[in-house]
């Protein structure tokens, strides 16, 4: 794990209020490709079971071409809550297009959004195999192979919008989102740092303090230089959450087994409490790092391990620091042949 900003990229990660209750009732119907589900219509009280054809749902044809606004729950089939749309996006919805299921699609997430109306609610439960190959086109992480063989999808349909209405929608929610984010991270930090410098003082720690409100502790001071922003840096790690002490990740596991990850420090590539504090450290220096969740995964949290605004400690040696490998240098002339180039190619089409 190299502590990048996307943890996970699901294809359409979009929680749910007391859905997870329609999961008690009743078995699971089956679609021809596998995907097991229930689906549920309000009545203006309560919900009632929904049938579905075996082709899926006759007035899915009508919606294509538009754009679905949901709130989506995924969990591990340990129950362990990966994606909470309503509690990571502020409680604002996804919007995922809406366009035809081709055959390579079926028993994926395309699919099973095709079955819902405006209104509804759902419980979708997948093969984790066939659902990371089919809609997120990635290897199952490790992580899910160990939770087990299933993945289960809550999901509450909120609206079917044109692409304009949703367009519309997408840029007010922008500006309420962004608000709303920077007033729960500016109230979340104050929070941390009371939990952070409670920390300190039960474990007896001399730390000092980043204006950022990173925390780091010194524990055997290196001779070498401190890292500059655009510098690689190669870092030994464990990570472990605060609250418990339970570790997430270590470069002692695979894939690095043992090796330090390699990365350019002060540039975004890693999460903003390691762009702050890695700097402060002198090449060799062993540090424990404690770090704010503004300044980690936030809100969003990172998978089943790091929770929603999880204050993260990180051990850590700065084992290299060297320059990044120099950019080659585009020429004038070069510049010049790739627009002529530009310019031909525009010519004969």
């Amino acid at each position: 794990m190299s502590f990048t900003r996307n943890f996970l990229s699901l294809a359409l990660a979009a929680g749910v209020l007391g859905l997870a209750s329609c999961n008690k009732g009743g078995d699971f119907s089956k679609t021809k490709s596998g995907i097991e589900y229930k689906v549920f219509k309000s009545n203006g009280k309560s919900y009632d079971a929904r049938e579905i054809g075996a082709d899926g749902d006759a007035t899915y044809k009508e919606r294509v071409g538009k754009i679905m606004a949901l709130h989506v729950e995924y969990r591990t089939a340990k129950d362990s809550i990966l994606f909470n749309s309503r509690k990571q996006q502020m409680g604002f919805p996804v919007r995922v297009p809406l366009d035809s299921i081709r055959k390579e699609q079926r028993g994926g997430l395309e699919e099973a959004i095709s079955l819902l109306q405006p209104g509804d609610s759902a419980v979708f439960r997948f093969n984790v195999d066939t659902i990371f190959a089919k809609s997120f086109r990635q290897p199952v992480p490790p992580f899910m192979q160990k939770a087990g063989k299933t993945m289960t999808m809550y999901v509450k349909v909120d609206k079917v919008q044109t692409r304009d209405e949703a367009m519309a929608d997408v840029q007010k929610m922008q500006v309420e989102q962004q608000a709303k984010m920077k007033a729960h991270a500016d109230q979340q930090l104050k929070a941390d740092d009371v939990k952070l410098q409670e920390y300190i003082k039960k474990n007896n720690l001399t730390a000092q303090k980043d204006p950022s409100g990173v925390y780091y502790v010194v524990t055997a001071p290196g001779t070498g230089p401190k890292p500059k922003a655009g510098q690689i840096v190669a870092v030994k790690y464990k990570g472990t959450l605060l609250e418990n002490g339970k570790e997430f990740d270590s470069s002692e596991k695979a894939p690095n087994n043992g090796k330090p990850i390699e990365f350019p420090i002060g540039v975004g590539q890693v999460i903003p409490g390691w762009d702050k504090a890695i700097p402060m450290l002198n090449k060799g220096s062993k540090a424990v790092l404690l770090i704010p969740s503004s300044l980690a995964y936030g809100q969003r949290g990172a998978g089943a391990d790091i929770p929603a605004d999880a204050i993260l400690r990180f051990d850590v040696e700065l084992v290299d620091v060297k320059n990044a490998p120099p950019q080659p240098q585009i020429s004038q002339e070069d510049i010049q042949r790739q627009l002529e180039a530009m310019q031909q190619q525009q010519k004969g089409q």
